[in-house]
């Protein structure tokens, strides 16, 4: 992968509304060049666009030129129901269609339309971008999915053409074993990185830092500035 190039943040995250069928979804939109990539982030349950970690990803990816789009993929009414039930972010066809709808809307945009889409989910969000990426029109110009369930997206993984980086912590065996299994799935570019000593929410000092450097360096690859 080619050297990083960083740049300076050159705007503020800007109010958006998503219309994914019936419904609206929130989101911020921040585009700090002209000619990088748009990385489309797709949260876990319990989580939405204000995640610190989301929000520190994201920063780290503006410094490269990279846009970010941060959206709820689903409205207040149906987290509030979702905290109750928890049925509705396991629902990732929903979730999928959600990302494949904020992906629609950003071919639509004059500011957007351009740009080369990357996915980055976590969690269940994780499973829903893998889908997203088999099924999208034109596939996604990479992923990067973290801590992320991909054996709720399991039928789907061979269909996925999107190079594709699944990144976890090396505490829970569970899903080193899910993640494992469906990097032997996957038929796209590919590569696995476990980072040492750290949880799936790599709370651990530095581990957030060296997971967001991994994702940046494969979206900077595959997205780059002025590529």
């Amino acid at each position: 992968m080619r050297s990083t190039t960083a740049i300076p943040p050159q705007t503020s995250p800007t109010p958006v509304v998503i219309a994914a069928g019936a419904v609206h979804l929130m989101g911020e939109l921040d585009l700090p060049s002209q000619s990088g990539g748009l990385v489309v982030f797709a949260h876990g349950s319990g989580a939405s666009r204000r995640s610190s970690r989301h929000q520190f990803v994201a920063r780290s990816f503006r410094r490269l030129g990279l846009g970010t789009l941060l959206f709820d993929l689903l409205t207040q009414e149906e987290e509030c129901l979702d905290s109750v039930t928890g049925a509705l972010c396991f629902d990732i066809e929903l979730l999928a269609a959600r990302l494949l709808a904020a992906t629609h809307w950003i071919a639509r945009q004059p500011a957007t339309s351009h740009r080369k889409i990357g996915y980055f989910g976590a969690s269940t969000g994780g499973a829903a971008a893998l889908v997203a990426a088999a099924n999208a029109e034109s596939p996604a110009a990479a992923v990067v999915v973290h801590s992320a369930r991909p054996d709720l997206a399991a039928d789907h993984l061979p269909k996925v053409t999107s190079p594709t980086l699944l990144i976890l912590g090396d505490s829970d065996e569970i899903l080193l074993t899910l993640n494992r299994d469906a990097y032997s799935r996957l038929t796209c570019p590919k590569q696995l990185v476990i980072i040492p000593e750290s949880s799936n929410q790599f709370s651990e000092p530095g581990k957030l830092e060296e997971m967001t450097a991994h994702s940046a360096q494969w979206f900077n690859h595959y997205l780059g500035h002025n590529q």
